[in-house]
């Protein structure tokens, strides 16, 4: 019986073999479809996660280092500083930080709550090194992260917090252990946390491990901080909590974008290799990096250190316009610093110098003329079902509404048509990022009768667009708002692209 199973088996396998054989052989390759009603572009990856667009569309936000440095005169601390010496004049004031900033067009804050030394701008539970071991009464009044959160939501701006890794107070930090990251670090960023789910940002900057006080060791301590921090883990608690926090830095959800100038390169892609920085500068990214890894520019809009120091002074409004120019203009985010004093509210200096930088931004973007043109292009995609890919979408004020070309097309023309002559100085594009970063090269040129077309924007490359580009048509950004450029005609001229160039936005001013 077990014999004429045996042979029945052998028989099937024989049977199935010249089958196997044939297919092998024979086998063509059939090209697979995906259902796509809408006919919308193939994502060219990588491609932004919902987080990482939400924090790019902030564009302009404010940074806010204030805590015991401020009343020390120092940029770091050590971390053995005695905790009376946070004696703020008054109660912290974080509305009013935040008020100064929305006066300048910034959309949000984020606020520094621990520095290198350690101490906790918050009653925290995880060390007492914080504001409730000062002997001023300001202080144990001081609640830096619920403050500033709730001021926040009262203005309806986005927030977040700047919690330091490196931490030169604990005794626990680089001992050799986990008790840092288990015991301060992931407990600290999960207390911040729960001041509200709605963050955009938490900062973890990249200074890691050096000398310090660490508990009274006053030693040199180093880590690796890829592995020291337990990123995964952190990242888990911390989104679990706030779906839409993007981690900077140490988190590596976005990068530094190389300087503490207020620039990034006029090529700047927001793809990179996370890990391997060095294959590109972190000022233009790298065009066929694995990782969505977008730039922010961190910079100071005062004349000294990042936290407040007697004497210093406030830069101009021209410079710090030029500073958006350069950053937001150039496919980055510009987070600007704005220290408070030992008051613990901003200097009128600072405020004064931020309204103006508001007005400016305000009358200089003031009137987008490209939603009075007639807009015409060489190439519109095929509409689907439920969704079309007309020029009229570049100008509708819709970011989810964008025009596409066709597959294989790689460049197309986009004019801009008035009735009457118009005094034009600016142009600022943007993709439909969630489809990936396409565009590799463009021109713009204007024209009085449509016949006769000049090149502008100088010297300035115009290779990549990304979430927004902004071209001063002069090509400087130092001296951007002149007489202009009279024209009927303006007409952008997609070169190259990676797949089939998709805008959603093209305003003219």
């Amino acid at each position: 019986m077990r014999f004429k199973r045996l042979q029945q088996c052998i028989a099937i396998a024989l049977a199935i073999i010249p089958l196997a054989v044939t297919a092998q052989t024979e086998f063509t390759v059939v090209e697979s479809t995906r259902e796509n009603p809408d006919n919308e572009p193939l994502p060219v990856h990588p491609v932004p996660n919902k987080r990482q667009i939400l924090w790019n569309e902030t564009e302009f936000y404010a940074f806010f280092h204030y805590g015991i440095n401020t009343y020390t005169n120092k940029e770091w601390g050590y971390g053995d500083e005695d905790p009376s010496l946070f004696a703020p004049t008054a109660v912290p004031n974080p509305r009013q930080w935040l008020e100064a900033a929305k006066s300048a067009g910034m959309k949000g804050g984020i606020a520094v709550v621990k520095h290198h030394d350690g101490f906790c701008l918050w009653p925290t539970a995880t060390t007492t090194h914080n504001v409730l071991a000062s002997s001023n009464t300001n202080a144990q009044a001081t609640n830096i992260p619920k403050d500033f959160a709730d001021a926040a939501k009262e203005l309806d701006m986005k927030y977040g917090f700047y919690v330091s890794p490196w931490d030169r107070n604990s005794g626990y930090y680089g001992d050799g252990t986990n008790n840092y990251v288990e015991k301060l670090f992931i407990p600290q960023c999960k207390e911040l946390a729960a001041y509200g789910s709605d963050q955009f940002e938490m900062w973890f900057d990249g200074a890691n491990g050096g000398d310090g006080y660490y508990g009274g060791a006053r030693e040199f301590r180093n880590i690796d901080a890829s592995t020291y921090y337990d990123i995964p883990n952190l990242r888990y608690e911390i989104h679990s909590m706030c779906p839409n926090c993007l981690m900077w830095g140490v988190g590596d959800e976005a990068r530094w974008i190389g300087n503490e100038a207020g620039w990034a390169g006029e090529t700047n892609w927001q793809t990179q290799n996370r890990r391997s920085r060095g294959e590109a500068p972190n000022t233009e990214g790298a065009e066929n990096g694995w990782a969505w890894f977008p730039g922010e520019s961190d910079a100071k809009a005062t004349t000294k250190g990042w936290f407040w120091h007697e004497g210093e002074g406030v830069l101009s409004a021209e410079r710090l316009f030029q500073m958006y120019l350069e950053t937001v203009g150039r496919n980055a985010t510009l987070i600007l610093n704005l220290p408070p004093d030992k008051s613990g509210s901003l200097p009128a200096a600072t405020v004064n110098r931020m309204k103006e930088l508001g007005d400016m931004l305000s009358s200089r973007f003031a009137t987008d003329l490209a939603k009075t043109a007639t807009v015409t292009v060489s190439d519109t995609r095929t509409a689907g079902a439920a969704r079309n890919y007309e020029a009229g979408n570049m100008i509708d004020g819709d970011k989810d509404t964008y025009w596409a070309a066709n597959d294989g097309n790689k460049s197309a023309t986009i004019t801009f048509a008035w009735d009457t002559p118009q005094t034009v100085r600016y142009v600022s594009m943007m993709e439909y990022i969630t489809l990936g970063q396409r565009v590799k090269g463009f021109t713009i040129e204007t024209s009085e009768d449509g016949a006769t077309w000049t090149k502008r924007g100088g010297g300035i490359k115009c290779t990549t667009i990304g979430y927004k580009r902004i071209i001063p048509l002069n090509g400087s950004t130092s001296a951007s708002y002149d007489n202009g450029y009279t024209a009927k005609y303006l007409r952008i001229t997609i070169t190259d692209s990676k797949a089939c160039p998709t805008l959603h936005t093209v305003s003219i001013f």
